[in-house]
Formats: structure tokens, C-alpha cells, sequence
């Protein structure tokens, strides 16, 4: 698995060495694999579920480019950063066709399902494209393009089907993983392309996640993080009712978790049982993932939102009235079609209000096939940026003052590694998601390991990170 471009090759075998007896996993042995996984975590989970699935059949993986036979890049569309990276990622790849030893380059996710004809078109190089339901074909699509049965495969199937793919390859460092509870989604958005790429909300069947996250658990995994385009409506088209409190309680019960938290939840949806269970259960993370987009209700409207900011405020109170301690990290955007300086002034003021833990902005971007896309006002984009830019500053103040009030607490802390040149081991509070949030960076004679708990004297503040001396020797 590759965070990083990779390309695709000249193999050192004939092709007619890639024939397959049904069961043959010597042959399949090998063959290596270099998966890319570009955009969100969700897209992750995907990967990591092909990787378990051709692991299983005997296939080999590397993260050497010039030595993969077979390169995946699974990609994302989202806004158009993402399809530009996802892009420049495939043509990357498509290099090592020559300079080394791929025989195989496949685009898998978002942007395939979006753009199939085109990447096929315009990237010759690409020998199989696979949408976003047809994950399970993987294995397949591989052995036929090396078996040389066909050039530019498309394996497609209803964006509605929702694949069991039991299994997981984890490659986040095996001490924490992402569990994807749901797929799709049904809020339509007018500025998101998601459920047109992702079909309609399917909940995952609860004895499914409880069967994957006991795996995961086994494996070493400490932190689960739940996460679907909405976690807050788990449960209401399988079952009739949200399920997330009740799935919640079972997950707790596993005894090798020791945190447990919750992503993109849409404030509209959050209930009272949601908050009973995370007071509740002492696994589960007094950290919520909110995103609200935006806070001035002529914009809310134009978005397709279900809230206004009367009840955006209303949530916000309820939420830190009932979990004190709690950290809402949530999203904006930036330059909506429409947006006038009046609605920027207004979510600035927002922000100011509420104080978010942790916060993020996007310039508004124009994805074709959206409805927002058609609307009139579209926002220049050098304003656009610099709204985003002056709503991060003030989020910038705001976080640093939450950083500056932790100095003299006692917070217990997730090793994730050891940086040489510092001499210090980095580290997670509750407070902060892998990846997005901030670090605590902890001071210690003690030999501790990734995954390790343990409790953290806060003795500075460092812009968005904490710094901190261990308290007790003892890792958990």
C-alpha cells in the first residue's frame, strides 16, 4: 500500500506466463501488487478490503513502483483538488509502463465511477477501470488483464449494491482502523456529487460490523473510527429506526478497544440517545465530527441543508452543555454560489460564537452535475480563497487559545511514534482524529510502543499541538 504516486511497467515475464489454474497460488505469488489510495478515509476502508481480498488469493504486494507487475490507484473526485490529484496520480503510474515492470494499471473508485469514458479515452495506459460497487471483482479484473483477455476492462455494477467483502488489510500502522459502517447517501446535497457516484444510504448489517470490528481488534487494533458520508442515520433503511446507539453499546463490549469514535455526523440527526450512550460507555470519544457547511440561512437553504442557525446554535449548546469536555470538529465552505459578504461576515461571527475545537474550510468548488453548479453568482475564486483564508485565521485564534488551556492538565494520550531528531514520542489525546487534528508530542524516558496508552502531564502549547512530560512509566 502507497500513499504516493506510483506508475505502471514492462513485466519481466512473458504474458503468457500469467495463466491461472483456479486455485494456482504460486503462480499468483508472483505477482505484485502496489496499491495507491487517494481522498477520504471511507476510500480506505475500500482499499484495505481489495488488499485482504487478493491477499487471500495468494497475490503479493510492494510499495516499489519499478517492482510492481499490477498498480491500483483508488481514486477520488470529490472537489477539484481531489480529481486533479487523482489524475496526476493515474499518469504517474502510467509511467512505469516503460519504466518498469507493470503489465497492469487499474483506476478504481470515485473518479472512475464519474468519469470512466474519459479516463479510458484520454489515459490509454490504463488497462481496467472499476466502479465504486465492484470492488469484489478485483481479483478477477487482475487475472484477465494479465491472462491477456481483454484490454481497457470496465467492471461496473449498480452504485446500489453494497458488497460484503469480509476482511481487511489494515495500513494505518495496525493499532488504530476505520470502520465504515454505511455507503451512500440520501441528503442531496446541492453542492455534492456523492450519492451519484455512491448510490443511495445502505447500512453495513450490524453482525457485520461487530464480526469486522472483533477482527480488527484481534489484529491489535485500539481505536475504531466510525465513518460513512453520515453516520448519525445508521440503521434507518435497513431496520426502520437509527441503530448508531445500539451499535455503539455492542461495539463497546469488545474488550480490546479501548476508544471509539464518531465521524461525520450530520447535526440534524444527533439525538438524545446518541449522547446518552457516549456518556455512557467510557470508550467512546467525547469528540463529534459535525460538519455544517455553513451558518447563514440564505446559504444553508441554497445548500440543500436541514438546519438553520438558530438550531445550529441550539445543537452546539445542547452538545456542550451535556458533554462539557467535549471536542466538535466541523467543515465549512467557503464562496457558495451566491454567498455575499453579509453571509461570510455572518459565519465569521459564527465562529466566533461557537469556539469549534477544531475546524476546517474549503473554497466552494464547481462540480459539474451538481445542482449548484447551475446556480447564478458563482463566487470568483481568488474570493473564494480569501474568505477560506480569513475564516482560518480566526479558527487559527480560536485553536491556539484551546491548545493554551490545556497547559496544566492531565490527559491520557495513544502513542504513534517516535521522532529520532526530537527525542520525543508523538501522540493523540481523545481530543484529535488521526491525520486531521493535532498531536501531543511527550517527553519520557520510558520505551513506549505505537498503540500504547498512556497519561500525559501538559507542560505547553505549541500553535495547534500540546507538549507534555508522561506521568506514570507504565504504558497501557
Amino acid at each position: 500500500m502507497s500513499n504516493h504516486p506510483s506508475a505502471d511497467a514492462k513485466s519481466g515475464f512473458p504474458m503468457s506466463a500469467f495463466t491461472f489454474a483456479e486455485n494456482d497460488k504460486d503462480r499468483r505469488s508472483m505477482i505484485k501488487i502496489l496499491f495507491v489510495s487517494l481522498g477520504c478515509d471511507k476510500n480506505l476502508v475500500d482499499a484495505e478490503k481489495m488488499l485482504a481480498l487478493l491477499g487471500r488469493e495468494g497475490f503479493q504486494f510492494t510499495d516499489q513502483e519499478e517492482e510492481a507487475d499490477v498498480i491500483v490507484v483508488n481514486t477520488c473526485c470529490f472537489i477539484g483538488d481531489a480529481k486533479e490529484e487523482s489524475i496526476q496520480t493515474i499518469l504517474e503510474m502510467a509511467q512505469y509502463k516503460e519504466s518498469g515492470k507493470c503489465r497492469a494499471l487499474i483506476v478504481a473508485g470515485c473518479l472512475a465511477q464519474r468519469y470512466q469514458d474519459e479516463v479510458l479515452k484520454e489515459i490509454p495506459e490504463v488497462d481496467g477501470i472499476m466502479g465504486t460497487s465492484a470492488y469484489g471483482e478485483i481479483a478477477r479484473m487482475i487475472r484477465e488483464i494479465l491472462e491477456g483477455k481483454g484490454h481497457h476492462l470496465s467492471f461496473f455494477k449498480d452504485i446500489n449494491y453494497l458488497a460484503a467483502l469480509p476482511g481487511r488489510r489494515v495500513t494505518t500502522g495496525g493499532h488504530y482502523a476505520y470502520l465504515k459502517i454505511a455507503e451512500g447517501c440520501d441528503k442531496r446535497c446541492t453542492y455534492c456529487i456523492i450519492p451519484s457516484l455512491r448510490g443511495s444510504y445502505r447500512s453495513v448489517p450490524m453482525e457485520e460490523l461487530i464480526a469486522e470490528a472483533r477482527e480488527l481488534a484481534a489484529q491489535g487494533v485500539k481505536e475504531l473510527i466510525l465513518v460513512a458520508q453520515e453516520t448519525t442515520l445508521y440503521g434507518v433503511d435497513r431496520y426502520g429506526e437509527k441503530r448508531l446507539p445500539a451499535l455503539l453499546r455492542e461495539l463497546a463490549k469488545i474488550d480490546q478497544l479501548r476508544w471509539i469514535r464518531l465521524q461525520y455526523c450530520y447535526p440534524e440527526e444527533i439525538t438524545k440517545e446518541l449522547i446518552q450512550v457516549m456518556k455512557e460507555e467510557e470508550k467512546i470519544c467525547h469528540y463529534l465530527d459535525m460538519p455544517i457547511q455553513h451558518a447563514s440561512d440564505p446559504v444553508l437553504r441554497r445548500m440543500g441543508r436541514h438546519t438553520d442557525r438558530e438550531e445550529l446554535t441550539r445543537i452546539i449548546r445542547w452538545l456542550k452543555r451535556e458533554l462539557p469536555d467535549i471536542a466538535i470538529r466541523t467543515t465549512l465552505i467557503s464562496g457558495f454560489p451566491g454567498e455575499t459578504g453579509e453571509d461570510h461576515e455572518a459565519l465569521m461571527a459564527f465562529v466566533d460564537e461557537m469556539e469549534f475545537e477544531r475546524l476546517g474550510v474549503f473554497a466552494y468548488s464547481q462540480e459539474e452535475d451538481t445542482p449548484a453548479a447551475l446556480f447564478k453568482d458563482q463566487i470568483p475564486q481568488e474570493v473564494k480563497e480569501k474568505r477560506r483564508d480569513e475564516l482560518m485565521e480566526l479558527q487559527q485564534e480560536i485553536a491556539f487559545a484551546h491548545a493554551e488551556a490545556m497547559v496544566g492538565q492531565t490527559m491520557e494520550a495513544m502513542v504513534e511514534g517516535w521522532l529520532e531528531d526530537e527525542a520525543v514520542y508523538v501522540g493523540r489525546t481523545y481530543m484529535d482524529s488521526p491525520n486531521v487534528d493535532g498531536l501531543i508530542f511527550i517527553r519520557t524516558d520510558a520505551r513506549l510502543m505505537s498503540g500504547d496508552f498512556v497519561r500525559v502531564f501538559v507542560t505547553d502549547a505549541a500553535e495547534y499541538d500540546l507538549i507534555g512530560e508522561i506521568c506514570d512509566e507504565s504504558a497501557q
